[in-house]
């Protein structure tokens, strides 16, 4: 059975195949919706049920609490379609729903696995088949393990102009399911099973203005691909880069960054430690990220067409997505991909 999905305001209609999410819908026929988890977790996807009928399986009331489903309210990565549906969406990107790209699943190859910091590693991947994939600097994929019954997500670092690898920063975590293999059991040659492109964390190239780029942890990830695709193309715009870390131990890339800096115009980057110890001699910014941003934002004209990037933990882009607001970023202009810790 085959139902048919109306996405208001934007006018998009799709087809929702029975046993099928509308997101997986979305995803198959390249509609680029809102999305983060895709387990119910994070609540980007939320939407409304405005007609038709439809259940939603497991997911957390964090992300929908139960007066929100009374009042209509559901995840598209968890609704199952019972009827023609129609759906208003309330977080939506009409620029990202102009250059979407289905989703395909790709054969690869571990080529390389570098040690970034203590406990960030840097995955280099080969495309084998098909030997190329098309995506937007600031998406990611999913990633799977033959003969393992999970998945991870991470996003790509490295720019679309590398069609025929991809290259991942991943923080690990003692007894993670993917942390272990990384570490201690992947080697050159193993096969992993890519899915993707996901993610409407994406620069639009017809914009001008101002940029602020925010990451912390391996949130690096999409930031980097963004900045170095900006800096490959000679992207004339301000941008200033934040990334927040614990202590000096948790830095990288300072080097390249000062590279950049003086092959684009108008960049600036700025660490800042949290918890900086005296052995890191440390002249830079220091406090929480969101301390610092904030510091940035009241010292400094902004420009009226500044637009915001955050990549990494929930609650650090939560915390800072209130600071931008509380200076009068509307949301249109922040795009974000939280970082949700694995559920299995």
């Amino acid at each position: 059975m085959t139902y048919k999905v109306s996405l208001e305001p934007v006018g998009l209609e799709m087809e929702v195949e029975e046993g099928e999410t509308v997101l997986e819908a979305a995803f198959r026929q390249g509609v680029a919706l809102m999305h983060g988890c895709k387990e119910g977790q994070c609540s980007t996807c939320k939407s409304i049920l405005l007609e038709g009928d439809a259940d939603m399986g497991r997911y957390s009331t964090f992300a929908l609490p139960d007066h929100e489903a009374e009042e209509g309210y559901v995840l598209l990565c968890k609704t199952l379609a019972y009827s023609d549906l129609k759906v208003e969406l309330i977080q939506y990107d009409e620029e990202a729903l102009k250059v979407s790209i289905p989703i395909k699943t790709y054969q690869t190859s571990i080529e390389k696995i570098e040690s970034l910091t203590h406990d960030i590693r840097k995955l280099t991947i080969a495309l084998n088949e098909p030997a190329g994939i098309t995506f937007h600097a600031g998406q990611f994929v999913d990633i799977y393990v033959p003969g393992q019954n999970f998945y991870r997500s991470y996003s790509m670092a490295n720019t679309p102009q590398q069609p025929d690898k991809l290259e991942f920063m991943i923080k690990t975590f003692k007894g993670g399911k993917f942390s272990t293999l990384l570490d201690q059991q992947f080697k050159n040659g193993d096969i992993l099973e890519v899915k993707g492109p996901y993610g409407n964390c994406i620069r639009k190239e017809d914009n001008h203005g101002d940029m602020i780029l925010i990451g912390g942890g391996s949130g690096m990830a999409p930031l980097w691909a963004i900045l170095n695709d900006m800096a490959e193309k000679n992207v004339k715009r301000n941008i200033t880069f934040f990334y927040g870390a614990r202590s000096a131990k948790d830095l990288f890339y300072l080097d390249k960054f000062k590279e950049i800096e003086k092959r684009l115009d108008g960049f600036q980057y700025i660490p800042a430690l949290s918890e900086a110890q005296t052995e890191d001699n440390w002249s830079g910014e220091t406090g929480l990220i969101t301390e610092v941003i904030d510091r940035y934002l009241k010292s400094n004209d902004l420009d009226k067409d500044l637009e915001v990037f955050l990549c990494g933990p929930a609650p650090m882009i939560d915390s800072a997505i209130k600071v931008l607001r509380d200076e009068g970023i509307t949301p249109d202009r922040i795009f974000f991909d939280k970082f949700i810790p694995a559920s299995n």
